[in-house]
């Protein structure tokens, strides 16, 4: 079985738009073309069983909406997501109907929404999530959008985790993108439910993504692939090439998600 733990698409009429501010944000051609027809075809062909679908709220009036169409989309191939604004009036309200539609979790991207992982700020957004029990994935390291200023760094995401310790939180692209050094010295070896995703993992160095795997835990990562900015064929290849034992590997491959997120 697996499961890629992190993929983006978007609703039908804004799909087409939002791929291509993206493309030329990321300097990237994207794999599909923004719309998830589009994401589950290449899901299919790339031998994926269930992908959890990770919108972003980037601005505070888009909640509502993208949580709705997150909901409708919420069935079959797809475990999906909602979405909240740190600097929404409705920000607790939204939490606790995220949770009533039945969506999985919640994702945040501190550099398209604005605000730094470890401002007090936000602490009461985190403290709400630890009491739903909602699993949050956050993208954490360089971005495209601010390459200059990083929203997400290790050292302050672990201050912030030391905060809220009962949060359970998935770090996207293995606890910090290219900060993977400063993500293995504060964050792998972390207590509680920190946990890793593998998203976008083509530029970290083979052998230090196996002592980040070991010395985390195999039980605390779980496969992603970042689609359509990565395949979840390539991801599973680097990953499948790790000398990880077959137990380590169907833990990252599946097992954990189905933990973590309840698939």
């Amino acid at each position: 079985m697996l499961i890629d733990a992190h993929i983006h698409a978007f609703a039908e009429k804004i799909a087409a738009r939002a791929i291509s501010q993206l493309e030329t944000t990321c300097h990237q051609k994207a794999l599909t073309d923004g719309r998830l027809s589009s994401a589950l075809a290449l899901l299919d062909e790339w031998g994926v069983d269930k992908a959890v679908l990770l919108p972003i709220a980037t601005k505070p009036t888009q909640q509502r909406i993208i949580n709705d169409w997150a909901a409708e989309n919420n069935q079959g191939k797809i475990v999906s997501f909602g979405s909240v604004h740190p600097e929404a009036e409705d920000l607790e309200e939204e939490l606790y109907r995220i949770k009533e539609l039945g969506l999985r979790g919640i994702k945040l991207h501190p550099d398209y929404q604005g605000f730094f992982i470890n401002e007090p700020r936000v602490d009461r957004m985190f403290s709400l999530l630890e009491e739903l029990g909602l699993p949050l994935t956050i993208h954490a390291g360089l971005d495209p959008l601010s390459p200059d200023l990083i929203y997400c760094e290790p050292e302050p995401c672990a201050e912030m985790l030391r905060r809220h310790p009962k949060l359970r939180v998935i770090l996207a692209h293995m606890g910090g993108n290219e900060r993977w050094q400063d993500s293995f010295e504060h964050i792998c070896g972390m207590s509680g439910e920190v946990y890793l995703d593998t998203s976008y993992p083509m530029y970290i160095p083979d052998e230090l993504m196996f002592r980040m795997i070991r010395r985390h835990g195999a039980s605390r990562v779980l496969f992603a692939s970042d689609c359509p900015w990565t395949s979840s064929r390539d991801a599973f290849e680097k990953i499948d090439a790790l000398p990880l034992t077959d137990d380590e590997k169907e833990q990252v491959f599946f097992k954990n998600a189905q933990y973590v997120i309840g698939i």
